[in-house]
């Protein structure tokens, strides 16, 4: 595996199924029954210069559960890039501060820029349109434990991603994961102007994937084995395109009428969020909520033991998780949300 983790072009076969067995060993700790200090005196820099909660939070969630400490920096504003420092100066200043160091960006490109002038790990949190591999290894994650539960198999399974495919950088990495595992079933709805690229397309045919491109979620979906839906991207839009986009049309818009209707009661609901949850957001409607079908919060809670095994195999205390684990002493509720689904 590569010192950074920037994309998942740097990532093989092999290297995702090591991280994913060490997220499965990391999960009593992320569930709060186990606690380590296997990162005891390490210190995390997160520099986020875009929106975010759920990535921010959950890596310095991920940090702290191996016993670092975080530091950390949000919006260009209270940043020195606001006096016109470069992404290399910040780099080699925070390298000398912290052990490790996440980032996120508006720019696409922006964090291997800044990852080129360190040798201290560097993750990609979001560079614009560009990636999230993170959140790419985490939806796997999550597809893998909602498939073992149901019985099912990634080889051959039916995957449509809906929604903003065009600027959805989440979808970009995840499409590209997928594609290093045996052959399934792709299928893509987004609305006119916010297609996948093409080039993504192209890879993953070329690795012998099928895949269908389709103008609306109005077809009949029984095999369906995920959903996994996104957010509009309006924040990277044009003035002249938020005008085209102002009347989208709610039949893109993953809801329980469409789930009841067109799936099956198996098929697994997945959103990287947030989500859009006002009237007539075409997103994920939150009349879902309480489904066993919707994944979305298992998915979120997925980011722990995730990210804790990205900490962990890229400053190489991988094999060191187990020595000092110990019960924690505080309460811990049974389950986290009120109607979290009972499996």
């Amino acid at each position: 595996m590569s010192p950074h983790l920037l994309s998942v072009d740097s990532l093989s076969r092999d290297s995702v199924d090591h991280l994913l067995r060490v997220a499965a060993r990391m999960e009593p700790i992320a569930s709060r029954r186990q606690v380590t200090r296997v990162l005891e005196g390490a210190v995390l820099g997160n520099l986020f210069f875009e929106a975010s909660t759920r990535t921010r939070v959950s890596f310095n969630a991920a940090f702290c559960r191996l016993g670092g400490s975080v530091c950390d920096t949000t919006g260009f504003t209270f940043s020195s890039m606001a006096k016109g420092e470069s992404l290399y100066d910040t780099s080699r200043v925070m390298s000398g501060y912290c052990d490790a160091i996440v980032m996120r960006h508006p720019e696409q490109g922006s964090v291997a820029e800044f990852a080129a002038a360190t040798h201290v790990p560097v993750i990609n949190g979001g560079d614009g349109p560009g990636e999230h591999p993170s959140q790419a290894l985490l939806d796997l994650y999550t597809i893998d434990k909602e498939f073992t539960r149901l019985g099912k198999s990634l080889a051959g399974a039916h995957i449509l991603l809906t929604g903003d495919l065009k600027y959805g950088r989440t979808v970009h990495s995840l499409i590209k994961l997928l594609s290093l595992y045996d052959p399934m079933r792709l299928t893509l709805v987004a609305p006119p102007g916010l297609e996948m690229p093409s080039h993504l397309i192209d890879l993953v045919a070329s690795r012998g994937h099928r895949v269908e491109l389709r103008d609306s979620l109005a077809s009949d979906f029984s095999d369906l084995d995920v959903v996994y839906t996104t957010r509009i991207q309006k924040e990277r839009f044009t003035e002249e395109m938020s005008e085209n986009f102002a009347g989208l049309s709610q039949d893109f818009t993953v809801d329980r009428t469409f789930l009841d209707a067109r799936c099956s009661d198996t098929t697994i609901v997945m959103h990287p969020l947030p989500r859009d949850s006002r009237p007539g957001a075409n997103d994920l409607n939150v009349d879902l909520n309480g489904d066993p079908r919707l994944a979305i919060f298992r998915q979120t809670d997925n980011g722990i033991p995730v990210r804790m095994a990205i900490f962990a195999t890229l400053l190489r205390v991988d094999d060191q998780i187990e020595r000092d684990l110990r019960p924690v002493r505080w309460f811990v509720p049974e389950r986290v949300g009120v109607d979290d689904a009972h499996f």
